[in-house]
């Protein structure tokens, strides 16, 4: 992870794109990250699209591999969990 709770994911193609880490959970005894392009303090009124991750282990070099939550289920449930931990949003699928 990069300073500022800010992360960069790398994508089948090689291509790297920045994403803010907005909150963490562990649930279930896997761990979460709610992340987006937008800073979390930006001041905006704006809808942004956001993601939610899952921990999927840690290559040997220490990088860390996430897998995006499409599951339906898996991801109404831990979308409700980040709801609660940042009551100011709404999160729409």
């Amino acid at each position: 992870m990069k300073d500022n709770n800010q992360i960069m994911l790398t994508a089948e193609d090689g291509s790297e794109e920045a994403f803010f880490v907005w909150e963490k959970a562990e649930i279930a005894g896997r761990e979460y990250l709610l992340v987006s392009e937008a800073a979390p303090e930006e001041d905006t009124e704006e809808e942004a699209d956001a993601f939610i991750l899952r921990v999927n282990g840690e290559e040997e070099d220490g990088e860390v591999l996430y897998d995006v939550v499409e599951d339906e289920k898996e991801l109404l449930i831990i979308s409700k969990y980040f709801e609660e931990l940042l009551e100011d949003i709404d999160i729409e699928m």
